[in-house]
């Protein structure tokens, strides 16, 4: 029996497509500064945390010279946080970059995330170690984790590591808080004169890791073409079958992209989008009765079965709760010992409501049991409310069927409410990437070392007019600190690369909300099918609905 699939096989030999410019030597690719550059907001503050490497300008990569190119390199890559499909084209295009320039310099791979290098566990990837990975999902050819670089002791280690193996230069591949890792590594690595640069790539299926420099978050394609396939599925059977509504919550901790995105391919009787719930400063409540309009007003027409898509993160976009895990997030983070020192489950549940504000323990007290526990939960390593395990979509089962119990007991007419929960969040993450993925990946990676062969520092790279077709992409790489601004973490202000939430006054909101109102009671789903590696470009290589809509 063959080791690898078919498609594993074919997809080994798939050749990532670059823009014009990467395709010339790496001698003949130089780089072009523009204007010095300001974080989105709190300037003065970053400036101060950042003095070596704040206010850096934007680069674009030109046809000219690079007399740097053939210097002997020893780079180290870390994967960081949540694995997203076309990390390993990242190291692939970094890798093909480092060994064109000069077939005698190394790439490193720090195992485990960020824990790899301060820990010291390296491996060196070879040729054979790279084609065994080119054009695949996951993050196994290193591993990833979720250490925090932010200690002095931790860059110590960090730097004993890259000085121990002759290492000049650390590419980090993860989201914003990695990169905002990143940022602070390549300070600290900049001002002992280390003679080590640092530059970050953009990757998170969540889609939150953009602005008008970062187009889309590498990963992202290929997560919400997973989900929507199986969305499509999930409709064609709902429509099938004409019983059930399925409820179906889609990763997405922080930005309703995901569901948006998904809900554009796919047509869904009902779709939340978080940022509006909390801009309307809706309820729990008005979440529940928009909800139960449409299945009452369908069940009237005969339909008696849909489908509902629930970002991750709804739950705290609904101001009310929002607050309430805000207001946990900081009593968690400053009285840590006192919630352990509670023996039992009611008893923590006890303490947090005499703790919390009145406002927030009315909130807390109103929620059912099971999700006041998935609140109280284990944070993860930023001290946030771990929201994937919050089971909202069952929550809102829940509460809906309650609501139109409610009104068959007024004697008005609810239909049938049969639910299904499901939840798509791991089924996106290690898929195999998508042309478009496997293609930006690898420009990524390519860019990351043209950057680093510059001598540049506290970057991140790019590439924009991603809505066209690879060869007229522009490589580049922005400052990292021109991403960031203050934020409230463990009870303290930290400099972090600022989340991008889904705008209402965006075109891809706007396509949707002008069609949802259709699409809730005329069953007008559309079907994606799998992702499609083989045919023509229409097929195969388009970029997301809201790629293309931003940039219509």
């Amino acid at each position: 029996m063959s080791e690898y699939s078919p498609l594993q096989k074919a997809r080994y030999t798939y050749e990532p497509k670059l823009p014009t410019v990467l395709n010339d030597e790496i001698a003949s690719i130089a780089v072009s500064l523009g204007e010095a550059t300001e974080s989105v907001a709190d300037q003065d503050a970053l400036k101060g945390l950042f003095p070596h490497t704040y206010g850096a300008p934007i680069a674009r990569f030109v046809k000219g010279e690079n007399a740097n190119a053939g210097t002997v390199r020893k780079l180290g890559v870390i994967l960081s946080g949540g694995q997203a499909p076309g990390g390993h084209n990242v190291i692939a295009g970094l890798f093909d970059a480092l060994k064109k320039a000069n077939p005698q310099s190394v790439l490193y791979g720090f195992k485990g995330g960020p824990s790899g290098i301060i820990d010291d566990d390296v491996m060196e990837i070879t040729d054979e170690i790279m084609d065994a990975y080119r054009n695949t999902g996951g993050f196994d050819i290193i591993g990833s984790g979720r250490t925090k670089l932010e200690t002095e002791e931790q860059f110590e280690k960090s730097l004993a590591t890259c000085r121990k193996h002759g290492i000049d230069g650390v590419v980090v591949i993860g989201g914003d808080d990695s990169n905002t890792n990143g940022a602070v590594l390549a300070e600290w690595f900049k001002a002992k004169n280390a003679g080590i640069t640092v530059v970050g790539c953009p990757k998170t299926i969540d889609g939150d890791l953009k602005n008008e420099h970062i187009e889309t978050s590498f990963g992202f394609d290929t997560a919400t073409k997973t989900y929507s396939e199986l969305i499509g599925n999930i409709e064609k059977d709902a429509n099938s079958a004409k019983k059930y509504w399925h409820f179906i919550k889609l990763m997405g901790r922080s930005a309703s992209h995901i569901g948006l995105e998904c809900a554009l391919q796919t047509q869904p009787n009902i779709a939340i989008i978080s940022e509006e719930v909390k801009e309307k400063n809706m309820s729990l409540e008005d979440v529940v009765n928009s909800i139960v309009d449409v299945v009452a007003a369908r069940a009237a027409k005969g339909m008696d079965f849909g489908v509902a898509l629930i970002p991750e993160g709804l739950i705290e976009f609904i101001p009310e709760v929002g607050a309430l895990i805000a207001e946990l997030n900081d009593l968690l983070a400053k009285k840590a010992d006192d919630f352990a020192a509670q023996k039992t489950v009611d008893d923590q549940r006890e303490w947090v409501n005499k703790e919390l504000s009145k406002d927030s323990s009315y909130v807390f007290s109103s929620l059912p049991r099971g999700i006041q526990m998935q609140l109280l939960d284990d944070r993860d390593p930023h001290g946030n409310v771990q929201v994937s395990r919050i089971e909202t979509e069952k929550l809102l089962i829940e509460v809906v069927g309650e609501k139109l119990d409610s009104l068959r007991r007024k004697g008005e007419y609810a239909g049938k409410f049969n639910a299904l929960a499901h939840f798509f969040g791991y089924e996106g993450r290690c898929a195999f990437p998508s042309n478009f993925d496997a293609d930006y990946c690898y420009g990524l990676g390519f860019s990351a070392f043209l950057l680093m062969s510059a001598g540049l520092t506290g970057y991140i790279s790019n590439l924009a007019n991603l809505h066209k077709s690879a060869n007229q992409w522009v490589p580049g790489g922005v400052p990292l600190t021109m991403m960031m601004n203050m934020e409230q973490r463990h009870g303290e202000q930290k400099p972090v690369i600022r989340k991008a939430l889904v705008e209402l006054d965006g075109a891809p909101f706007k396509a949707f909300a002008a069609q949802r109102d259709k699409w809730a009671m005329e069953t007008a789903y559309t079907f994606p099918g799998a992702i499609q590696y083989y045919g023509p470009s229409e097929v195969c290589d388009q970029p997301t609905e809201t790629l293309k809509l931003e940039k219509a």
